[in-house]
């Protein structure tokens, strides 16, 4: 007869086998979320950089540069995040982005929760479902 313990073991070893997927999942849904923005910014390029010039007040960064390595960011960093490499270093430059917009210019629990998807990624990594996980084992094997 199964004992409690046995059951929980149980539960928890079914449960690890999300893991891969619910990172993916955080990893899709944080990529679209800067992938979009980074979209209205180039349809639009002449409006960014006047939001850049009068609203988005970037502490420290020329306007200018304010919006093109913003619009870099959010059109690279996605792709790399979405597809899982060199994904710890893409969450970084979304990091600053997401406190940089939360404490300048517009303060949402939205950003708390963009923050979270990005620290979860960062701490644990982009999972199994990741082309840096394939690049790891690979190279793992050949050595």
């Amino acid at each position: 007869m199964p004992t409690l313990a046995g059951l929980y073991n149980g539960f928890v070893g079914k449960a690890d086998l999300l893991q891969p997927l619910v990172l993916l999942l955080f990893r899709l849904w944080i990529a679209h979320v800067f992938f979009a923005s980074g979209l209205v910014k180039i349809g639009d390029w002449g409006n960014t950089l006047s939001l850049f010039k009068t609203e988005y007040k970037v502490p420290v960064l020329p306007p200018y540069f304010a919006a093109v390595s913003s619009t870099m960011f959010e059109l690279s960093c996605p792709v790399l995040l979405a597809l899982g490499l060199a994904t710890r270093a893409a969450t970084l430059p979304l990091l600053a982005m997401t406190a940089v917009i939360q404490f300048t210019y517009d303060q949402n629990i939205q950003h708390a929760y963009w923050a979270m998807l990005l620290v979860a990624v960062l701490a644990f990594g982009p999972g199994k479902l990741s082309l840096d996980h394939f690049i790891r084992s690979k190279r793992e094997k050949s050595v």
